[in-house]
This record gives C-alpha cells, sequence and structure tokens, in this order.
C-alpha cells in the first residue's frame, strides 16, 4: 500500500497547542492513535532530543525508570508521548509543574482512554489543559479538497493514500486494529467481536436520536450494555454525543443525544462506502454530510456549547451553539440551493436566535432572509473572522 505523505500544514492545531503551552503548566494531547499527535509534537520538540519520552521505545522507557532523576533536571518544554503506558507519572507531573519559578513545562501524549482523562485531571487539577486532535481540518485544506476529507475523513494516512482502494484498506485495518489491540492497551477488556457488531449498528443509525432499547433488542444484549458500549466509544473519541437542548418552550421537546461518529472516513468504512460513487447512492449519503458539517463546524468555530433542538411535533436544528453569551443556529444541509424551511423560522423564534447559517457544498453565499443565512462549508470553516457568524445579523 503506497501513501502520499506530503506535509499538511496543520496551522491551526499547532497555534492551539502554542496558546495552550502559553498559559498552563501541563498540555495534554488527546486523540486516537495515528491521528497525528507525534507528528505535530515534533514540531514542538525533535525526537532526539534530551527532552523527548517516547513511551513506546524501550530506550525511552528505561530513561525513565527513575522518573525524578530524568524529569527534574530538563528545562524547556518537554515531550511524553504515550503518558497512558506509565499513568504512574502524573503525581511527578504535578510536583514538577509547582515549581517556582518553572524551568520546565510539559507537552504530554495520549490516547484519549476514559481512565486517562480521570488520572490526568485528578492529579493535574488546575495545572492541566487538554488540546483534543482529530485529523486532518477542513480549514487546512484547499476548498477543492472537500470531497476526498469528507469520503476518506481526516486521518492523515486515510486521506494521503494514492486511490480509494488504498484509503478504505487502511480504514478498515485501522478498525480492527483499534478494536483488537488499542483498547485492550487502555484496559478496556470488552470483546472486539462485540464492539465491532456495536459500532456496525450504530453506523446505520448515524445522525438520528439515540435509542438504546431498540439497539439493545437487536444486539440482544441489555441497554445497559449499548449504553456502556456507547460512552467508551465516545470517551476515545470514535463517537460524538450531540446533547439536546430543551427549555420551557411550551412544546414537547426531544431529551435524548444524537449520535454521530465523528470521523466521516470510519463511517464510510463501516458503511462500505468505498468511493465517491459509493457515496453519492449510499442512501445515509445526507446523514453523512450532516455529520461531516458539524463536526468541521465545531472545529472551526470552537463554541463554548453546542446542542441540538428537536421538538415532537417536528421542528428541529442540527446545531445550537453558544460563543460569547450569542446564540447561532446552524442547519447543515446537502442540497444546491438552500431556501428557507417553517422548521428553520420556528427553531429562529423559539430559540431566540441572534442568526441561522446553513451550511451547505455550494459555492455562493447569499441571504435567505433578515436573519437567515446560506454560507458555503468551506468558507464556514476558513474565513478569517469566524466570530462574525455570532454577531447579530445586520438589519
Amino acid at each position: 500500500m503506497v501513501y502520499d505523505l506530503g506535509m499538511i500544514d496543520r496551522r491551526t492545531d499547532s497555534e492551539l497547542i502554542r496558546t495552550a503551552l502559553r498559559r498552563s503548566r501541563v498540555v495534554a494531547l488527546l486523540g486516537p492513535r495515528q491521528c497525528g499527535k507525534t507528528t505535530l509534537a515534533r514540531q514542538f520538540v525533535p525526537a532526539d532530543s534530551l527532552n523527548y519520552f517516547d513511551l513506546e521505545d524501550a530506550r525511552h522507557l528505561a530513561r525513565l525508570s527513575e522518573p525524578d532523576t530524568a524529569l527534574r533536571p530538563l528545562r524547556g518544554l518537554v515531550v511524553i508521548d504515550e503518558i497512558q503506558r506509565r499513568p504512574e507519572l502524573f503525581p511527578l507531573l504535578r510536583v514538577l509543574a509547582d515549581r517556582r519559578p518553572l524551568p520546565a513545562r510539559f507537552l504530554i501524549l495520549g490516547s484519549a482512554a476514559p481512565e486517562l482523562l480521570q488520572q490526568s485531571s485528578e492529579s493535574l487539577a488546575g495545572r492541566l489543559e487538554t488540546v483534543q486532535l482529530e485529523g486532518f481540518r477542513l480549514q487546512d485544506l484547499e476548498t477543492k479538497a472537500q470531497t476526498r476529507h469528507w469520503l476518506r475523513g481526516g486521518f492523515p494516512l486515510a486521506y494521503n493514500a494514492r486511490n480509494a482502494d488504498d484509503s478504505f484498506a487502511w480504514r478498515q485495518n485501522f478498525l480492527n486494529s483499534f478494536l483488537g489491540r488499542d483498547l485492550p492497551q487502555l484496559g478496556i477488556q470488552i470483546p472486539a467481536v462485540a464492539l465491532r457488531r456495536f459500532w456496525n449498528m450504530l453506523s446505520h443509525y448515524h445522525a438520528q436520536i439515540w435509542n438504546g432499547a431498540e439497539l439493545a433488542r437487536a444486539l440482544a444484549v441489555s441497554e445497559a450494555t449499548t449504553r456502556r458500549y456507547l460512552d467508551l466509544l465516545t470517551g476515545v473519541f470514535m463517537l460524538r454525543q450531540l446533547p439536546p437542548w430543551y427549555e420551557n418552550l411550551g412544546k414537547r421537546q426531544v431529551k435524548a443525544p444524537k449520535i454521530y461518529v465523528r470521523d466521516s472516513g470510519l463511517l464510510h468504512a463501516l458503511l462500505g462506502i468505498v468511493n465517491a460513487l459509493d457515496l453519492e447512492l449510499h442512501p445515509k449519503v445526507g446523514a453523512s454530510w450532516e455529520g461531516y458539517a458539524i463536526e468541521e463546524v465545531l472545529k472551526a468555530l470552537r463554541p463554548d456549547a453546542a446542542y441540538f433542538w428537536a421538538t415532537h411535533q417536528g421542528a428541529e436544528l442540527d446545531l445550537l451553539l453558544f460563543k460569547g453569551g450569542r446564540r447561532l443556529g446552524v442547519d447543515c444541509k446537502r442540497i444546491d440551493a438552500p431556501k428557507v424551511t417553517p422548521s428553520m423560522r420556528i427553531a429562529l423564534n423559539d430559540l431566540k436566535l441572534d442568526r441561522l447559517i446553513v451550511a451547505y457544498p455550494g459555492d455562493s453565499r447569499y441571504p435567505l432572509d433578515p436573519r437567515i443565512e446560506a454560507v458555503p462549508l468551506a468558507e464556514l470553516v476558513t474565513a478569517p473572522d469566524r466570530l462574525q457568524f455570532f454577531r447579530p445579523a445586520k438589519k
């Protein structure tokens, strides 16, 4: 299998790390394997530096056999990769991060195991800032790469594969190794076959309201088991549970989360979608676009909080975003020319939105209403001033 390993400038993620390091003594860069954590970290500290520790390398593990002796003399930025292999380092990092003056800051890399998050937050409370990494962002790619990015997803080796077949094969291998190797290494002892059945079935519920009872019946397990599987795959950044927003509006509102496979390439691997034609003809193409657009909008706009909204009468909104006290609604539509719908008007008024954006795959931005605007997804996520979308529309 051959890959085009041309470098993608991941300037957004690099800047997020730099900003976190300026204000925090310890920064955790968390995400699944193969999403590019190590490559990014080596932009800050080269792999051959004494300040770089890769805990999958026996030589580096040997250097840390006496961790206090190895880490205390270091100055500047220290990188510890695969930190989940040595969770006993967290108490020592707390001590080293509390020194005054502060001789070193720490960038720790790890897979997003729930246990790791709990241990780090308990040991490094008030000292740790977390940066999530999820693969290439659309905003770091050329606009013309949108279809490829949507089909293949953001994992670097999947995106950079020479052709669609190679990319699909890589993603299938990733799913197998993730379930069979990576999760057990994180201490998660659930049979890979059971989790793969759950994940495969959940891909067909992508962009739908969570219905644990229905999945439990289909899998012949308890509803509590399906909930545990859901939370587990959410905790390792494979799934997103988008919470519902509900207020006392005098309407019956949906109060269960909406479920998405976070990486569109993995969703397509689970659904057996190999190439662009397969995607166009698949019944889940609209749901796939919705999930893809939602992920890119959340990564680009970085709201303070994000929800979806739906009523039992049929009104709904894909995203309700809060930032700086403002409310932005986002509807993700895979159509050529969006138009105002009754659902949009209901959401605009009931939720008291400052404005509503319709994100679609076209290339023209145009108003639909004084407070509703159609904006191409690529423009929405790459606009230099993305805070503009949270400002009330000009009357």
